[in-house]
């Protein structure tokens, strides 16, 4: 028996804003789900549809895949079909048929082939919203095979993220997490327009067109100065002082200096005349000066402990953060005090899980249902769709 979660924090019993709106997702991995973990915990009813037998594959992934379905499955529904039989097929029609919104993330062409894609299912229903989460929008690559890590190399993230001459894709699925968010802004503008005229229609998120959004300041620095960017570990920065600093008791710790206010306060603080020479007056003649600059602080900051650091850092208001690992946000202070969810994974042990990063006045969106087995809402769902049907699960 699978025990009731709770938050750690505030949350809404009820009355969620898209409390009433059905959701079916054909899905899997990263992208699809984290739209449809975004709509399930703003209130909507999610039914996820997973082939018959251990249903997701994503359930059974291992190493830095382990994560991914208790990240982003919460709040859903369970349901299994066999989309290769005639039987499944038409119990996913008529499902698609009660929604207000279908989501897939299947290569181009897939769900067509099966009478699924929103030219058939948009004639059965005119007002659904369709999202398909794609690797790439219209256009020569609309066809590629696309991972997180292939739109990471594409589109120069992975160049302005790694040492120089060495491309890193970033420690987290960002294009494909921020990828589905997309999705959830284009299907809840759709929404908003099939209030004023009825219609629904079909909206599209890209996985590379993403990672280029992500860029865009990089593009745009390159537009303004005629000079392409540099890697961000070359140490090229808008602001003197905004780097990783080490303590006298050897932990490492972020400080920002980003305005002249602050500098004030921080040279103040610090009180190391060497940093009121006239070279470091003002935030641009700081970062031209990072050479000398960086050192300085670097070596006034290593005689003190990380305590004196952080009272330094937050009495002067500046940006600050100790270097923290993903594990260490089990026992965060802050998220501990309103924005984690607790949840029970398939195995039976408790955990915790940042909420969705919004706030409803003083409610915090939280879990109304836990990670579903696979099939364990067939009879709820499907049972009503068709009596004359043997279910699975």
């Amino acid at each position: 028996m699978k025990k009731t979660a709770k938050t750690t924090g505030r949350r809404r019993d009820s009355g969620l804003p898209l409390e009433g709106i059905r959701v079916v997702e054909f899905s899997h991995m990263v992208m699809g789900p984290a739209c449809g973990l975004v709509l399930a915990d703003l209130g909507a009813e999610v039914i996820k549809v997973e082939p018959e037998g251990k249903g997701d594959p994503t359930r059974h992934l291992t190493s830095t895949g382990a994560g991914f379905f208790a990240a982003f499955n919460r709040n859903k529904k369970s349901v299994t079909l066999d989309l290769a039989t005639p039987d499944g097929l038409d119990l996913a029609k008529r499902l698609i048929g009660t929604a207000d919104v279908f989501l897939e993330n299947f290569r181009p062409g897939a769900l067509d082939a099966k009478g699924l894609g929103y030219a058939a299912l948009s004639k059965v229903n005119p007002q659904l919203v369709y999202c398909s989460l794609k690797g790439f929008l219209a256009g020569p690559y609309e066809r590629r095979t696309a991972l997180d890590e292939v739109v990471q190399m594409l589109s120069g993230l992975a160049y302005m993220t790694g040492p120089v001459g060495k491309p890193l894709r970033a420690g987290a699925p960002v294009n494909d997490m921020m990828g589905g968010m997309f999705g959830a802004i284009a299907i809840l503008a759709a929404l908003r327009e099939r209030d004023r005229n009825g219609k629904g229609q079909h909206v599209q998120s890209g996985l590379y067109e993403n990672a280029a959004w992500l860029v865009s300041t990089h593009l745009m620095q390159h537009a303004v100065t005629g000079k392409a960017p540099e890697p961000m570990s070359a140490g090229k920065r808008a602001w003197g002082v905004y780097d990783v600093f080490q303590s006298s008791d050897g932990v490492p710790v972020f400080v920002g200096v980003v305005t002249e206010r602050q500098w004030e306060l921080f040279t103040a603080a610090l009180g190391e005349k060497a940093l009121l020479d006239p070279a470091y007056a003002t935030n641009n003649l700081r970062a031209k000066a990072r050479e000398t600059l960086i050192p300085l602080v670097a070596k006034r900051l290593a005689g003190l402990p990380i305590a004196a650091i952080e009272a330094l850092c937050e009495k002067a208001g500046l940006p600050f953060a100790r270097i923290q690992t993903p594990s260490d946000l089990f026992e965060d202070a802050h998220l501990n005090a309103g924005g984690m969810v607790e949840m029970e994974l398939p195995d039976g042990k408790t955990t915790r899980i940042p909420a969705l990063p919004v706030q409803f006045g003083e409610a915090r969106p939280g879990l109304r249902h836990p990670l579903p087995e696979p099939g364990e809402h067939n009879e709820e769902i499907l049972r009503p769709l068709g009596d004359h049907l043997h279910l699975k699960r």
